[in-house]
């Protein structure tokens, strides 16, 4: 393998978690209702803030299996990451410039910006493929993941100490201090995605046809061919179905657990400090995922993380203070990473070797879509019952059932339909 090569995919993952850390779960939330969103009221802010999310999921969900589609029949993986790890870490920047009353311009960026890292890790996926034989991509993976979430949390752990000591920093308020946490944001995207782009070099598949136009057609025709030629990998398909389950499960915690927490009394500080703990838990603990999965078997590891799951899911619903938070937060942290990346490099040894980017697309796009499943219920049970805390418990459901869909795959079996079907790509 390509050690620079390696490095720099590993260096992509450094790069892009800050936007998932420092955008989407800590900082612009809060800075959209207080800062952006200050003349409309709290609970308007918070449902354009919803709204926001909405479409940018959406956006996401059509444009990554086109993209893919396109992507794989040029050759191209590599470029179209380099085009929206840019386009994310501009919009990223461009939040900065975001003031008093600027919530539509907030928005937009954020839609922008989550396309970007969002569409962008399809293709980044997709190489995955290309630089490590089957045997080496659990670990490789896990790795990846790791740097994500040490070089997120690093940046975030910066990014709070600029906003919440914004005087000793220099700045001449808390509003300034937190515009320039989001344009450390764009920075350190853009500066660690170098490495990728300068070392990564992709497998070239020989293509007929070469108009743009034909292209573009081709890549929605053969999203309906992926849809298609589904059949032709039996344990592909029913390791999606486990992975839309547990996945939206695990989602659902990472995305619901701020709101849940508020729900019973925790603190905003606290919360912070809790998803730091679970950052840098996640990066030692991602790593050692990988001894674990070459002594037991990615499948009995990734068993054990998702029973973990239900584990935090059942201590979620009797936690009472801040102090019960922290130690979920280390739980998850000492799964989350290692859940996330077995399933990557389990999905990448299913799939056609020469279609990865086109079927991590279709996989973006439908676990998206599946995505809607976990919080709704979390919603709803809360809703009917009165109780946040049933909410909460209701994700079991979520777990359990991937689980069982899991024990029906048979990977070496699915990695043997997945070259069958290169003669057929």
């Amino acid at each position: 393998m390509n050690h620079k090569a390696i490095r720099g995919w590993l260096m992509y993952d450094w790069a892009n978690s800050a936007y998932v850390t420092t955008i989407l779960a800590v900082v612009m939330p809060i800075y959209y209702v207080s800062v952006a969103g200050i003349h409309l009221s709290e609970e308007t802010a918070a449902y354009y803030w919803g709204f926001t999310q909405s479409i940018a999921t959406f956006s996401v969900a059509i444009l990554s299996p086109i993209m893919g589609a396109i992507a794989d029949y040029t050759s191209s993986k590599l470029k179209f990451l380099t085009f929206f790890a840019v386009l994310g870490a501009l919009a990223s920047a461009g939040m900065a410039f975001t003031g008093e009353g600027d919530w539509l311009l907030a928005s937009i960026l954020v839609i922008v910006g989550t396309i970007g890292f969002s569409t962008g890790n399809t293709f980044y996926d997709g190489l995955l493929v290309d630089l490590a034989p089957p045997e080496k991509r659990d670990a490789l993976s896990m790795r990846g993941f790791a740097f994500g979430y040490l070089g997120g949390g690093l940046l975030l752990a910066l990014n709070v100490a600029m906003i919440e000591g914004w005087k000793m920093f220099g700045f001449p308020d808390k509003t300034i201090a937190t515009q320039a946490a989001f344009l450390t944001v764009g920075i350190w995207w853009l500066v660690f995605s170098i490495p990728i782009m300068r070392h990564v070099k992709e497998r070239t598949v020989p293509r007929s046809g070469t108009g743009l136009g034909d292209t573009i057609k081709n890549g929605f025709s053969r999203i309906g061919h992926t849809i298609k030629t589904l059949k032709r990998y039996p344990e592909l398909l029913k390791y999606m179905v486990s992975f839309w389950f547990y996945n939206d499960g695990i989602n659902t915690v990472i995305v619901m657990a701020t709101v849940y927490g508020k729900g019973i009394g925790i603190g905003t500080k606290d919360l912070i400090i809790a998803l730091l703990i679970t950052q840098f838990i996640a990066y030692p603990s991602t790593l050692l995922f990988v001894r674990l999965a070459s002594r037991l078997g990615v499948k009995k590891s990734l068993y054990g993380s998702l029973s973990l799951y239900v584990v935090i899911v059942i201590l979620g619903y009797f936690m009472a203070d801040a102090s019960h938070f922290y130690a979920l937060a280390v739980m998850v942290g000492l799964v989350q990473g290692g859940s996330q990346a077995i399933s990557r490099s389990i999905y990448a040894n299913l799939v056609p070797p020469s279609r990865t980017a086109e079927f991590f697309g279709f996989l973006s796009l439908s676990s998206k879509f599946s995505s809607v499943a976990g919080p709704l219920i979390f919603s709803l049970t809360g809703a009917l019952t009165g109780s946040i805390r049933l909410g909460i418990l209701s994700l079991i459901a979520f777990f359990i059932i991937g689980i069982i869909m899991l024990m029906f795959v048979n990977l070496e079996k699915g990695r043997v339909q997945a070259l069958a079907g290169e003669s057929e790509s």
